[in-house]
Formats: C-alpha cells, sequence, structure tokens
C-alpha cells in the first residue's frame, strides 16, 4: 500500500475534529453586520497552517482564566471562510460546487490569511479554466491582482492580454474608479497597441473624475481647478512619454493643461517639438518605442546614459555601440521621497533598472545596474541577496567629464544585490549601500548613512570607505530601442 493512501482518512478525520463541538479552544468572528458568524477552531491548527493566523494567535493566547481566545476577521465573507477552514484543516478543495466569483472572492481571502499553496492553486485555476469570466470581469482581476504582489500569475494574464486589447480597461465602464498605482501599471506597459496621445486623453479622463465638477473643458478651468488636477496627476504624468505625440496632438490635447505640468517636463517637451521635423506616423503605434534623445534626470546626461548602455552590453573596451537603451524614470528621491519604504513601493518587482546617485557636497556620481527584480525582505527582517552575473556598479567623479569614470562588476555572483527594507537599492554586501531608514520613515537617505566598502564587486568605486549622505536619487528602467533590433 502507498503511503499516500492514508492521506484521506487522515484527511477526513481532521474535518471531523473541526465539527467536534467539545475540544475546541477558539473562536473566531467573521464578517461584519448583518452578514457575522462564529466559528469554532482549534489553535494548533491554525497556527502551523497560515502565517497571518500566528500572528494573530501570538498577541491573543488563552487568559489564566481558561477564557476561550476569540478573534475577529472583519474583511471575509462568512460563507468563503467556512470553505477557506474546511480546506485548512482537510488540505482539500473542491471548486466544482463554487460560482465564479465565489472562487474570486476565495483567492482574496486565501491571501488575507496568507495560504501562498491555495493562492497558487487558484491563480492556476482561473487561468486555465476561467478565462472568459475573468476577461468579462477584467477591472475586477486587473486592479485585485496588482494590487496585491501574491497575485503575480494573474498579473502576467493581465498584461498579456492589455497589450492585445486595451481597451478592456481603459474604455470600460468603471475605468475611472481604479487606483492610482493600477493606472501607472497601464501607463508603464511597454507594448500597448495604442499612442501615447489616446493613453494621455485616457488618464485626463480618469484624473477629472477624481475631481468631482471639475470640467472637461480645460478653458473653463480656474486656478484652483487646474491646482486640483495637478495634485490628483502628479505620479502619473511623469510616465507619459510626449515625446512621442505628433505636433497637432501635443497642440490640442496636452498644451491646453500645461499648467498642470511639472515645469521641467513641460520645457524639456517644448523645446523637442519646436526643434523637430513632423515625423511620419505609421499604425498601429507602439506606445513605447524610444524615438528622442532625450534623459529626464537631474543627475546625468544623454552621454552618461549611452556610456552605460555600453557597460550593460559588456562594451566598455570599444566605441561601438550595440543597443541605444531608454532610460524610463521611474523614481526620483525629490519627487518620491527619500525613505527606503517609498524605494520599495515603487521599485520592488521592477527589473533591469539602473540607479543614479547624487554624493551631497560632492561633484560625484554613482550608481549600479540590477538586470533582476529588487525585493522587500521585511518579512524575514534579515538582509538577504539576489543572484546574477550582469549587475555592475560604477562612479563619475563629475558631471562635465564622463571619461573620469569608474566601473566595477560583481565577482560574487549570489551577493550581487542587497534586499533588506530599511535599504533603498544596494549592491554586494556594502560595495554600494543606500541606507534609508526604517518602515516608519525615522531615517531618510538624505542622512550620513550610506556607504561603499568592496566586498562582493571588483573595485572600490569611491577614494574613501567613509558614509555619505544623498543629495539626489533615480532609478531608471532600461527599455531596448526597438528601430536597433
Amino acid at each position: 500500500m502507498d503511503d499516500s493512501e492514508f492521506l484521506p482518512k487522515l484527511s477526513q478525520n481532521l474535518l471531523e475534529i473541526l465539527d467536534d463541538e467539545e475540544y475546541y479552544d477558539i473562536t473566531i468572528e467573521v464578517g461584519n453586520d448583518p452578514n457575522v458568524r462564529i466559528f469554532r477552531a482549534h489553535m494548533v491548527i491554525l497556527n502551523y497552517r497560515s502565517t497571518y493566523l500566528r500572528r494573530i494567535l501570538s498577541t491573543n493566547k488563552m487568559k489564566n482564566d481558561e477564557t476561550l481566545t476569540h478573534i475577529k476577521l472583519p474583511n471575509i465573507i462568512p460563507e468563503i471562510f467556512q470553505i477557506i477552514l474546511r480546506y485548512i484543516y482537510s488540505g482539500r478543495i473542491s471548486l466544482k460546487e463554487y460560482s465564479n466569483l465565489d472562487i474570486f472572492n476565495i483567492l482574496v481571502a486565501a491571501n488575507e490569511l496568507s495560504l501562498q499553496e491555495l493562492i497558487s492553486y487558484l491563480q492556476s485555476f482561473l487561468i486555465k479554466n476561467k478565462v472568459e469570466w475573468m476577461k468579462q470581469n477584467f477591472n475586477l482581476i486587473y486592479q485585485m491582482s496588482f494590487e496585491n504582489d501574491s497575485f503575480l500569475d494573474l498579473q502576467k494574464f493581465c498584461t498579456e492580454l492589455i497589450s492585445k486589447q486595451p481597451e478592456k480597461i481603459f474604455n470600460s465602464t468603471d475605468f475611472t474608479s481604479i487606483s492610482e498605482k493600477v493606472l501607472i501599471s497601464l501607463i508603464k506597459h511597454d507594448k500597448i497597441q495604442m499612442s501615447e496621445a489616446q493613453v494621455w486623453e485616457h488618464v485626463l479622463k480618469w484624473g477629472i473624475a477624481q475631481n468631482p465638477g471639475l470640467s472637461s473643458d480645460p478653458s473653463s478651468y480656474s486656478n484652483d481647478d487646474f491646482n486640483s488636477l495637478k495634485v490628483t496627476l502628479k505620479r502619473c504624468i511623469t510616465f507619459i512619454k510626449f515625446t512621442k505625440f505628433t505636433s497637432k496632438e501635443f497642440l490640442d490635447n496636452a498644451y491646453p493643461y500645461k499648467k498642470i505640468f511639472p515645469e521641467e517636463l513641460y520645457e524639456n517637451s517644448i523645446k523637442y517639438f519646436l526643434g523637430r521635423p513632423e515625423p511620419q506616423r505609421t499604425e498601429p503605434q507602439v506606445i513605447k518605442e524610444i524615438e528622442s534623445k532625450i534623459i529626464d534626470s537631474k543627475i546625468i546626461t544623454i552621454q552618461h546614459a549611452e556610456l552605460i548602455s555600453k557597460w550593460i552590453d559588456r562594451l566598455e573596451n570599444t566605441n561601438e555601440l550595440k543597443n541605444s537603451y531608454e532610460f524610463k524614470l521611474i523614481f526620483r528621491g525629490s519627487r518620491d521621497g527619500f525613505t527606503a519604504d517609498e524605494f520599495h513601493k515603487i521599485c520592488d518587482n521592477q527589473s533591469r533598472t539602473v540607479t543614479i546617485i547624487k554624493v551631497k557636497d560632492s561633484t560625484e556620481i554613482l550608481g549600479g545596474y540590477n538586470p533582476i527584480e529588487w525585493k522587500n525582505n521585511c518579512s524575514y527582517c534579515i538582509y538577504s541577496y539576489g543572484t546574477t552575473r550582469d549587475s555592475f556598479i560604477f562612479s563619475f567623479l563629475n558631471k562635465e567629464n564622463i571619461e573620469k569614470c569608474l566601473i566595477s562588476r560583481v565577482m560574487d555572483e549570489t551577493r550581487a544585490v542587497g534586499y533588506w527594507y530599511s535599504y533603498g537599492p544596494s549592491f554586494g554586501g556594502g560595495d554600494l549601500t543606500i541606507y534609508g531608514g526604517d518602515r516608519r520613515g525615522e531615517v531618510s537617505l538624505c542622512n550620513k548613512t550610506s556607504y561603499c566598502i568592496k566586498t562582493s564587486y571588483e573595485k572600490q568605486i569611491r577614494k574613501t570607505e567613509e558614509d555619505f549622505s544623498v543629495e539626489e536619487y533615480e532609478v531608471f528602467q532600461i527599455i531596448n530601442d526597438i528601430r536597433l533590433k
């Protein structure tokens, strides 16, 4: 007899324990009025099956008078919790008897309870068996998946669909109800078959909808109206590539809203349109093709970016430029915040990034290339590493002379990049470490707590190992120029 043949009996016995009314030692209040239900359970099983419940139970242990432990789960529907509770005990779940919406709600609740095995199973089940339903409820699926880092499979499904059918979300009736985070993820998508001017129109539609009473006609706006829209679109507008507009599109669709533009972005756009001939348009236009030789940076120039592009392709000993990469700004300290928490909110799960750092009270520029994703290791509160052979760190003595530079490639591939909740972008075991404070943001990168000490890379990129302060720093995502492919 195979060992696994005993498992069905064990599963059944555990369900019988759940249904037994005599030996339970915890009650769980689930739901909100008027739909509230009390469940009985056993702490030892909950403790080992759910890390979320383990954390709750660690602060709600049985009192000395032997009063039952009682916890509340107001965010979960009682009927859904009953399904999950039986899964927790038996290790089994049959989805055939449940509706598509029930399955979706089970997934949301599984995420709340940190049931990783069930999360993976449910994502796979939906993608394999419920594609049409997910298309019909695309906004619901898209918004939920991109607001939870646990749903990577659903994020991939949505990304592939939006590439081919962007109207599924942009033209939906509830588009204006999506969150800013979801909207930015759409804007940043690299291969949406929709022009940049069309994307801008949808972003404006979303921003106006967030300000009830605001007209869609900017000629009627007061200064307060423009200021309200500017605050609403403060982050979104920086991801719009206005140099992809035709001159007419910019004049008709962007210029009327010039008062909501960041000053530097507006000036760069005007300079671009004044200095270029009208391009020939081919359709469909891929939204994120690189076209102009400009870089949205307060620290480096396009010449620095081209040199770093050569380093990415390992061409530091030649004048040849194999690929011209687009440097897409995704994070700026002075705009988004200098704490490590702000860095991780925006840059986690982003790969192929270049970090550029301006050292305070110095002409020095430091930086590094990370081809893999950034992560926040706050779940374990320990420092961990990402593995890659392609990362490197570098320094420039000043902005004016790019020849005075130094590149240092990784030697210990298993310690290429560092992950910790108190660090911003960090490389090696201290080769370039940007300290950004704890999760409360009590210390920022502006403080003199960052340093460069050679451990995992070929060379020391600074002349000193002393700590330094960060005046400004930027993170760019690297995108191929498809014209050179």
